[in-house]
């Protein structure tokens, strides 16, 4: 555990909030995965000023004590890549191949997108996140004024950037800076921002070199689909002679700091590349979408993992995942990665712990800030109850975290020290009057009778 208050003397003083009588994952000086029973996080200021026992804070006195025996708490999950606002659509377009999905319904339905629409889904997908245990999320999409406005509203933490399609020329891309020089640092803090080009195949290689000189302008990250499935990599060496990855490459996009999105297409010939970037990369990967569009691979996250990448969990939008549970991401991370390289020892459930939190940090870039309970660290937590059946009994924690909860067995979450969930009460979205509103605007949203597209899918 760390030091407590009594052996720092400056930090004395009455809390903001005590959580007491938990257990805590932490992680050691090797970032491994361990468990402190009957303990305790004090936070002031948003947070985490010790990790102690709960004898040593019996009279501490705080603004707020939580009793949270019989719960885990764990640092809270981050959603590396979604698309917010897209739980509008979920389920609007089922059992599709990609590209009918995109083609025959999701891009026809985004040309109809008001900032009112996408306020409302981002809206509704935060609750939705907040309910899961996820404390902080990067999204890559329209709109993302209306966005940053409920990340604002809501609490949560958030990597956000102005989605853009060389189809919309220079404005596009301008936008998309414009967005993240606007917002950088918003909400006390928790929005940080990138530059958020489309994808290789709808941003040119001249908006990609551009967006590459902006980043490193003005110091921004590039949040970026790219590889998503073997098909775009085949199509892209059949076409140009190179990969996705290698088009970042010769783009200077891999000179800055980047997040790939989904890298399930990443091949052999990839692994050198990214190994060798300038910038700081990462992958993440949404499992659930990959089966369901029963692409043939999944992210090489084995492989990834040897050359140093971390790779961050995902949902990807709920309108081709239907869900925005990141604790499903996880169990599904090490399930399919045990099948693909046919061996049961990888991801274990400490892995895959590890992946859901200081791995997933550290691909949105905030590695120094979440990803664990510790002294200095953001305040971003989140309590697990494992006292209903499915979870008992107990013989190895990391593995019914993993396993056998759920996302509906996370009773609080907090974010930089406030409480936004308690007792799997929402403190901060009324969901009824969002449930509501957005019904009413569905009909409209989702007529395609105009015949339009905001872009064409063809890799």
């Amino acid at each position: 555990m760390s030091d407590s208050p009594a052996e720092h003397p400056a930090l004395g003083g009455p809390a903001d909030l005590i959580v007491t009588g938990c257990t805590v994952l932490v992680h050691d000086e090797q970032e491994r995965i361990a468990f402190e029973e009957d303990a305790a996080i004090v936070v002031r200021d948003g947070v985490v000023e010790s990790v102690t026992s709960a004898a040593e804070v019996a009279d501490r006195p705080a603004a707020e004590r939580l009793d949270a025996r019989g719960q885990v708490a764990l640092p809270g999950l981050v959603n590396c890549h979604t698309h917010a606002p897209m739980v509008a659509l979920r389920g609007l377009a089922e059992d599709l191949p990609t590209e009918e999905w995109f083609n025959d319904v999701v891009w026809p339905v985004e040309s109809n997108l008001a900032r009112r629409d996408v306020e409302l889904g981002a809206l509704l997908a935060c609750a939705e996140m907040i309910r899961g245990g996820v404390t902080c999320f990067a999204d890559h999409y329209f709109s993302m004024d209306a966005v940053a406005s409920v990340v604002d509203e809501c609490g949560m933490r958030a990597l956000l950037g102005e989605a853009y399609f060389s189809s919309q020329g220079a404005q596009g891309r301008e936008r998309s800076l414009e967005f993240a020089l606007r917002h950088r640092g918003g909400a006390d803090g928790r929005i940080t921002t990138a530059l958020a080009p489309h994808a290789p195949y709808t941003v040119d290689d001249a908006d990609l070199a551009a967006t590459a000189s902006l980043a490193h302008e003005h110091g921004l990250p590039v949040h970026i689909h790219a590889a998503e499935n073997r098909e775009q990599t085949d199509t892209s060496l059949a076409r140009h002679g190179v990969t996705p990855i290698e088009v970042l490459k010769r783009t200077g996009i891999l000179d800055n700091d980047v997040l790939l999105a989904h890298g399930s297409g990443i091949v052999e010939r990839d692994l050198p590349v990214l190994k060798g970037a300038a910038g700081r990369t990462a992958v993440a990967t949404a499992p659930r979408g990959y089966l369901k569009f029963a692409w043939p691979t999944t992210t090489p996250v084995r492989a990834l993992h040897d050359i140093g990448i971390p790779v961050g969990l995902a949902t990807d939008g709920a309108a081709s995942n239907n869900s925005l549970d990141v604790w499903e991401a996880m169990a599904l991370t090490a399930l399919i990665q045990k099948s693909t390289t046919g061996d049961p020892r990888w991801l274990t459930s400490r892995q895959a712990l590890h992946h859901a939190t200081l791995q997933s940090a550290r691909a949105v870039g905030l590695g120094e800030a979440v990803g664990s309970i510790a002294t200095g660290r953001r305040a971003d937590i989140v309590l697990v109850d494992l006292t209903g059946p499915h979870t008992q009994p107990v013989h190895d924690l990391a593995a019914t975290l993993v396993h056998s909860a759920r996302s509906s067995d996370v009773r609080t979450t907090i974010v930089d020290g406030r409480i936004l969930m308690r007792d799997r009460e929402l403190l901060t979205i009324d969901v009824p009057a969002v449930v509501a509103e957005l019904g009413e605007r569905l009909p409209a949203l989702v007529d395609r009778s105009h015949g339009r597209r905001i872009q064409d899918y063809d890799t």
